[in-house]
């Protein structure tokens, strides 16, 4: 295996140096630098991204998003942040979110009851089906 580029200089040419808190460290023949290669870290697919975000629009909570997607609420709270996504302010009223199946979903639309309110969004959730509702708080 090659030794990764030295940050210092350029050059790849570089001799192991033992080991820091669990990663290799180098030496760089060239200019004598001593380095680590950086972590990658985990890095999370796009969708997820995506989806936080429209969950986050639609008006669901950090921790809401949390349980539904596996993601951290951090994570979410960072991309919100880092995209800097703003949500309406409605007081008035309130989402409610339930996990369905193609065959849930199908039975939900056939009562007719189920479509009144003040308002709805299906989204996809991998092979289940998202319904968001809105409701007037009732004071």
């Amino acid at each position: 295996m090659k030794a990764p580029v030295c940050p210092n200089c350029g050059e790849q040419e570089a001799t192991k140096s033992g080991i820091v808190k669990g990663r290799q460290r180098y030496k760089c023949k060239s200019c004598s630098y001593h380095y680590t290669v950086s972590r990658l870290g985990k890095k999370i697919d796009n969708y997820y991204v995506t989806k936080a975000l429209q969950l986050y629009l639609e008006g669901l909570s950090y921790r809401e998003i949390e349980r539904i997607l596996g993601v951290s609420h951090v994570s979410v709270m960072n991309w919100v942040r880092q995209h800097k996504v703003k949500r309406p302010y409605k007081p008035s009223y309130h989402p409610t979110y339930r996990i369905l199946t193609h065959a849930e979903l199908l039975r939900f639309y056939q009562d007719p009851s189920n479509l009144k309110g003040a308002g709805m969004v299906i989204t996809e959730l991998g092979d289940k089906y998202m319904l968001i509702r809105w409701e007037r708080f009732r004071d």
